[in-house]
């Protein structure tokens, strides 16, 4: 299916004739238009966002936390009572705009807020699913989101929800009539740069990210302020370029070509595509940062910092504390932008505050989240075929054999290199059960035909300089859903799944693990044994986050429904086996009949 695709007219040209015509259509139904001043109910502010883990009566925030371990203490739903699940309600997003909805609702104050493909918010009630309001952003023309039209969730502070836009704005919206309070752009869509991630808001900030890497685009972290959008701080993430701070100079990231050769820093990719998490305990925002550009890993020599790697930023100044990067001089489009996710646990004997990612490349990783001290890193997949492990300071053990060849006159030699450069885990956020001490990764079993070819930029075209074909590792099963013990690292229970798995995990005090999968299954497992047991099809593949809160003494499920993002799009021999799926786009909410 994937032959000879990735010059310039890759598939990410193929991507943009299937996407661009229905992007034309789309409207604003809501109307810019000054919001009215709010005297009451002000909503949620920084010490409520901070605090959501323990407000169980709603979800504030992107990963049901600051530190997104997407754990609740809820027990309602529990191994016990989980069979009786029955649907609440489900609420359509409508149109003709049904593909990848990978967003993870919020719920505030009776309604519950959730972001569509093409760039649209939607406001539901909570208990009966009538939608209150809905906004469609005003798409440009002629815009390339490199994976889908996608959208990963929206932020809530005071009388605003906040959400990103395909073609790089972020835009303020009235929360109880969805009017436009501030809309702004945070890079050149012309240029390559799309917003597909759920915002982040820290001491009053929005922090963000941008998508794009697939097109030479720099990577940068984005602080604005929550009231008027204005910028206060942006941090690059490629070594050479200049950080701002309230309208000034704020320090060259890195060093200039220290480890990139030439100008080739000016597109050297690294976007934050994914957004990050936050400590309270160590006040830094982590962020990861995506593939370097080109893909051709032999046009730019050196570790390419500050791509595939994770950053720990001051949240005020946007200064990088640490870095650690997970696959110096990536030739595989291993990524890196997985989030780290902050855990405390005894270690040798003592209680530390770690970090863990489950990267692209497939190893499961464990730092000191202090200082980025580099503590474990171990296989969560069944083949690793660029690396044999890391080394005692952190550095992969390449096998360089299984790097793909240098390009000759057409493209060099050939390599099979698992993971897949989809990833041994792609966007779709894990999740830490404060009960089990347990991570719950979604991970997929995939290697790759990969080789390199000639590429030069061109503003706002495909930078790959490389060709692949993805292919299951096995006939029964591509997805895994794996639960990992942070302490060894080894894997304590494992849920095999015949398509790939795209969606997150949700973990409760119930000891159950919710996940969804692509043939419409939202799924609840045992947390400690991986036994399955409750399953509902919601008639689209689930691909987006499962949520849960509490309600008049009733505990709710929540998750959406809606079949796409970058399988059926890229993914070789694997997306012919999910061809048949449907694509959706609907909100279903659970709970236990009375």
């Amino acid at each position: 299916m994937m032959k000879r695709i990735l010059r310039q007219t890759s598939i990410l040209a193929g991507v943009s004739a299937l996407l661009v015509a229905p992007l034309f259509a789309a409207s604003d139904a809501a109307a810019p238009a000054p919001a009215a001043v709010e005297t009451a109910n002000a909503g949620p502010n920084d010490a409520d966002l901070m605090n959501d883990e323990k407000t169980p009566d709603d979800v504030l925030t992107y990963g049901m936390g600051p530190r997104a371990q997407r754990f609740s203490t809820l027990n309602q739903i529990n191994t016990d009572t989980v069979a009786k699940l029955v649907p609440a309600f489900s609420a359509s997003l409508g149109g003709e705009k049904q593909r990848g909805q990978e967003s993870q609702p919020l719920v505030y104050d009776g309604t519950i807020y959730v972001t569509g493909s093409y760039s649209r918010l939607f406001a539901f009630d909570a208990k009966t699913g009538e939608e209150k309001w809905q906004y469609d952003a005003r798409l440009p023309d002629a815009i390339v989101p490199c994976c889908d039209v996608v959208n990963r969730g929206a932020a809530i502070y005071g009388d605003k929800i906040i959400f990103g836009t395909l073609d790089a704005r972020l835009v303020a919206l009235n929360r109880h009539t969805g009017k436009v309070i501030w809309n702004k752009p945070i890079a050149d869509y012309k240029a390559g740069y799309s917003f597909t991630a759920a915002p982040m808001i820290v001491h009053g900030k929005v922090i963000v990210g941008n998508s794009g890497g697939e097109f030479g685009v720099v990577g940068e972290v984005q602080a604005r302020d929550v009231n008027t959008g204005e910028l206060v701080w942006s941090r690059p993430t490629i070594e050479g370029n200049m950080g701002m701070l309230n309208g000034k100079e704020n320090g060259i990231t890195g060093k200039t070509n220290a480890t990139w050769a030439g100008d080739q820093y000016k597109t050297g990719g690294g976007a934050t595509w994914l957004g990050g998490t936050y400590d309270p305990d160590t006040n830094l925002i982590y962020m990861g940062t995506g593939n370097p550009a080109p893909w051709n890993s032999h046009l730019r020599p050196g570790d390419n910092l500050y791509t595939a790697s994770t950053l720990a930023l001051d949240p005020d100044t946007g200064v990088i504390k640490w870095h650690y990067q997970t696959t110096p001089h990536d030739g595989w489009d291993f990524d890196g932008v997985n989030e780290l996710i902050p855990f405390d646990a005894m270690r040798n004997g003592k209680m530390m505050k770690l970090g863990a990612k489950a990267d692209r490349n497939g190893y499961f990783f464990i730092l000191d989240r202090t200082n980025g001290k580099f503590l474990q890193a171990t296989p969560f997949v069944s083949k690793t075929t660029w690396a044999t492990g890391f080394n005692k300071a952190g550095r992969p053990i390449y096998v360089d054999a299984n790097r793909p060849g240098p390009p000759t006159t057409e493209k060099g030699s050939t390599v099979f290199a698992a993971p897949a450069f989809l990833g041994a885990k792609n966007w779709m956020p894990m999740s830490y059960s404060q009960q089990t001490g347990m991570f719950y990764v979604p991970s997929n079993e995939w290697g790759m035909d990969i080789w390199n070819e000639p590429i030069a930029y061109k503003k706002g075209a495909a930078y790959l300089g490389a060709g692949f074909t993805i292919k299951p590792l096995y006939e029964d099963h591509i997805g895994v859903l794996r639960a990992i013990d942070p302490a060894t690292g080894k894997i304590a229970w494992e849920y095999k799944n015949k398509a790939p798995l795209w969606g997150g995990v949700l973990s409760t005090a119930g000891n159950l693990v919710f996940t969804g999968t692509p043939e419409g299954y939202l799924k609840a497992f045992d947390a400690k044994s991986g036994k399955e047991l409750w399953k509902f099809n919601t008639g689209s593949g689930v691909v987006g986050s499962p949520i849960t809160w509490e309600a008049d003494g009733e505990q709710y499920v929540a998750v959406m429904s809606g079949w796409g993002g970058a399988v059926p799009l890229w993914g070789g021999e694997v997306a012919k086996a999910v061809q048949h799926i449907n694509q959706g786009g609907s909100l279903w909410v659970f709970k236990l009949p009375k």
